[in-house]
Formats: structure tokens, sequence, C-alpha cells
């Protein structure tokens, strides 16, 4: 039978009954219909798996956490991705993708070319769907943390932040990762459909983003994301 593996924002330990979360419960028994006996993977986030057995599936589903083990599927290099909010479903994959390749924190920004304006009461709900994509890939992918979804910011919100060692992916740029030292920390910058304004550049270069070059051509959002956390995971991950 395929291995279930199911994320679940509760504390664990060894013994301990659970019930499923209605989410989880609803996956295993109406979706998988999913017999008493077999064991599926429950994670938290805690850099930890836990093994657990289905002993009840009457009213609601109870699992026993039988045993713990460490994961150790993250990256050694903790990688930001800050991008340009882009259309409907482009967004959606691009989160899904940029967690499977093991970035740590995904920041929503607003630019001045981004089709999608995000109205206020909206953003809750937008952020709440981003971020069970996120566990959902975190599961899929064997991760042993969630990955966090921030709340949208501008571009200058996000550049008056002093903790960034980045880097903004421009086509222009001379310098690309093979000819930069290997970095234990880093944000990546990537614009929304149309990229980054010149003004843009600009002002992310002056608040200390490197410029970055993928190569002689020009790509898409959500390729240019997705090639740039996977080279720099290659190169300066593991």
């Amino acid at each position: 039978m395929k291995k279930i593996r199911l994320y679940q924002n509760t504390v664990f330990k060894v013994g301990d009954k659970v019930n499923l979360e209605r989410n989880n419960e609803h996956h295993l028994l109406k979706v998988l219909r999913f017999p008493v006996g077999n064991t599926i993977t429950l994670f938290n986030g805690d850099g930890f798996d836990y093994q657990a057995i289905v002993i009840s599936t009457k009213k609601t589903c109870k699992v026993e956490v039988v045993s713990q083990q460490k994961n150790e599927s993250e990256s050694s290099l903790d990688l930001t991705l800050a991008q340009g909010i882009a259309k409907g479903e482009k967004m959606d994959f691009l989160i899904q993708k940029a967690v499977e390749l093991g970035v740590t924190h995904i920041i929503p920004i607003q630019t001045e070319r981004c089709v999608v304006r995000l109205k206020v009461d909206k953003v809750a709900k937008r952020i709440d769907h981003w971020q069970k994509i996120a566990n959902h890939a975190c599961g899929q992918s064997g991760r042993s943390v969630i990955v966090d979804i921030s709340l949208p910011q501008t571009l200058t919100e996000l550049l008056n932040e002093s903790n960034h060692n980045g880097f903004v992916l421009h086509h222009r740029a001379t310098d690309n990762l093979q000819t930069m030292e290997k970095q234990s920390k880093a944000t990546i910058l990537i614009g929304p459909e149309g990229g980054l304004s010149n003004a843009e550049i600009k002002q992310s270069i002056e608040a200390g983003f490197q410029p970055l070059l993928l190569g002689k051509r020009i790509l898409r959002t959500e390729t240019a994301s997705l090639v740039a956390i996977a080279n720099m995971q290659l190169l300066w991950g593991s």
C-alpha cells in the first residue's frame, strides 16, 4: 500500500493516542478508505517523523504513535524566496515546487507589474490557501519542517528589513552563482510576470541585493524561481 505521510499541528510522543484533524481524517477514510491496523507517518514540523497505527475509524479516526525518527531531509542552505505575486495557478505552482526544492520561507511581494492586487479582506484567505499548498508539499516531499508563507509585503517593506543576504534576478547582471562565494543563508528576489521594473532593480541593488544572472535567456517567473532555487541548492545546499 502507498506510504501515507500527513502534517498535523499537534505535539506527538510515543504512546499517544491521537484523533486526526478533520482534513486528514477525510483524506484517509473517505478518499483512501484506509483500514484499521495500517501504518501512517505523521509530522508536525519539529524535525521528526512519527509512525502511527490506525486504531479506530468509528466517528473519528484515531491513531497510536508507536515510534519517532529524526528526519534529516533539510538542506544546509537557509533560503528565502521573495516572489512577486503571480496570477492564480502560477503562484500555487511556484509555492508547491519551491517547497519541494527546499526553501525555508516564502514572502509574496507586491511589485509595480503585479497583475494580482490582493484586497485587504481577501489576504487572510489567500495566505491560508497558499499555506495549505506548502504544508501538503512538505508532506509529499518528505520535509521535516513547515515552510512559512508570510503576509504579502511591498518591495520597500522587504528591503527595509536588514537581515537579508539578498540576490535579485537580473538578465543584465554579470555575476552568476558559479562566480559567487558559497552562502549558508540567502534571499532570492524574483519579479512577477513582466519582471521587476528598472527602478525596482535599482532600488534592490542600492539596498544591498546582489544582481544575479541565470543565463542569456529571459525566463518566465515560474521558470526563473525554480531554476534559481535548484541551482542554489545544488551549489550551496545539500
